[in-house]
Protein backbone atom coordinates (compact mmCIF):
# COMPACT_ATOMS: atom_id res chain seq x y z
CA UNK A 1 0.00 0.00 0.00
CA UNK A 2 1.44 3.21 -1.00
CA UNK A 3 1.98 5.84 1.60
CA UNK A 4 0.09 8.57 -0.60
CA UNK A 5 -3.53 10.63 0.66
CA UNK A 6 -6.34 9.06 -1.45
CA UNK A 7 -7.94 12.60 -1.17
CA UNK A 8 -5.17 15.32 -1.45
CA UNK A 9 -2.49 13.36 -3.02
CA UNK A 10 -0.26 14.15 -0.06
CA UNK A 11 3.17 11.99 -0.42
CA UNK A 12 6.32 10.92 0.66
CA UNK A 13 8.96 13.62 0.63
CA UNK A 14 12.91 13.30 0.91
CA UNK A 15 15.19 15.93 2.45
CA UNK A 16 19.05 15.58 4.44
CA UNK A 17 19.40 15.08 8.48
CA UNK A 18 21.60 17.43 9.15
CA UNK A 19 24.47 16.93 12.41
CA UNK A 20 26.71 19.26 14.08
CA UNK A 21 28.88 18.53 12.18
CA UNK A 22 27.49 19.58 9.25
CA UNK A 23 27.14 16.14 7.83
CA UNK A 24 24.39 15.12 5.59
CA UNK A 25 22.08 12.08 5.19
CA UNK A 26 19.73 11.51 3.41
CA UNK A 27 15.86 11.05 4.99
CA UNK A 28 12.16 10.73 4.34
CA UNK A 29 9.46 12.87 5.59
CA UNK A 30 6.33 10.78 5.83
CA UNK A 31 2.87 11.87 5.63
CA UNK A 32 0.71 11.54 9.13
CA UNK A 33 -2.60 8.90 7.54
CA UNK A 34 -5.23 7.96 9.43
CA UNK A 35 -7.89 5.24 8.38
CA UNK A 36 -10.77 7.53 8.90
CA UNK A 37 -14.76 7.42 8.07
CA UNK A 38 -15.70 10.49 6.55
CA UNK A 39 -19.67 11.21 6.56
CA UNK A 40 -21.10 11.84 2.87
CA UNK A 41 -24.36 13.95 3.53
CA UNK A 42 -25.65 13.07 -0.13
CA UNK A 43 -25.06 9.14 0.48
CA UNK A 44 -25.78 9.22 3.93
CA UNK A 45 -23.18 6.91 4.67
CA UNK A 46 -19.82 7.58 6.27
CA UNK A 47 -17.24 6.30 3.51
CA UNK A 48 -13.78 5.25 5.07
CA UNK A 49 -10.89 6.39 3.23
CA UNK A 50 -6.45 6.68 4.21
CA UNK A 51 -6.25 10.41 4.30
CA UNK A 52 -3.53 12.45 6.07
CA UNK A 53 -4.24 14.70 8.73
CA UNK A 54 -3.98 18.31 6.48
CA UNK A 55 -6.55 16.15 4.15
CA UNK A 56 -8.94 15.86 6.96
CA UNK A 57 -8.46 19.52 8.20
CA UNK A 58 -8.76 20.78 4.06
CA UNK A 59 -12.38 18.79 3.98
CA UNK A 60 -13.51 20.38 6.86
CA UNK A 61 -12.45 23.73 5.88
CA UNK A 62 -14.04 23.35 2.76
CA UNK A 63 -17.85 21.98 4.54
CA UNK A 64 -17.67 18.15 4.55
CA UNK A 65 -16.64 15.25 2.10
CA UNK A 66 -19.51 16.38 -0.90
CA UNK A 67 -18.23 20.07 -1.00
CA UNK A 68 -14.28 18.99 -1.23
CA UNK A 69 -14.97 15.77 -3.72
CA UNK A 70 -16.92 18.43 -6.47
CA UNK A 71 -14.48 20.61 -5.97
CA UNK A 72 -11.33 18.96 -6.89
CA UNK A 73 -10.66 18.28 -10.76
CA UNK A 74 -10.48 14.08 -10.47
CA UNK A 75 -6.80 14.54 -12.01
CA UNK A 76 -6.08 15.20 -8.47
CA UNK A 77 -7.88 12.30 -6.93
CA UNK A 78 -7.13 8.96 -6.17
CA UNK A 79 -9.22 5.77 -7.49
CA UNK A 80 -11.35 5.35 -4.97
CA UNK A 81 -12.38 8.92 -4.31
CA UNK A 82 -13.38 9.10 -7.88
CA UNK A 83 -15.93 6.46 -7.50
CA UNK A 84 -17.08 8.26 -4.34
CA UNK A 85 -17.39 11.21 -6.11
CA UNK A 86 -18.96 9.43 -9.31
CA UNK A 87 -21.58 8.25 -6.87
CA UNK A 88 -22.37 11.71 -5.23
CA UNK A 89 -23.18 13.36 -8.59
CA UNK A 90 -25.60 10.21 -9.55
CA UNK A 91 -27.36 10.78 -6.51
CA UNK A 92 -27.25 14.53 -6.37
CA UNK A 93 -28.76 14.16 -9.98
CA UNK A 94 -31.75 11.69 -8.87
CA UNK A 95 -32.28 14.10 -6.37
CA UNK A 96 -32.64 16.88 -9.28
Amino acid sequence: MTRRCELTGRTVQTGNNVSHANNKTRRRFLPNLQESSIWSESLGTAVRFRVSTQGLRTIEHNGGLDAYLLSMPDRKLGLEAMKVKRRIKRVQAKAG
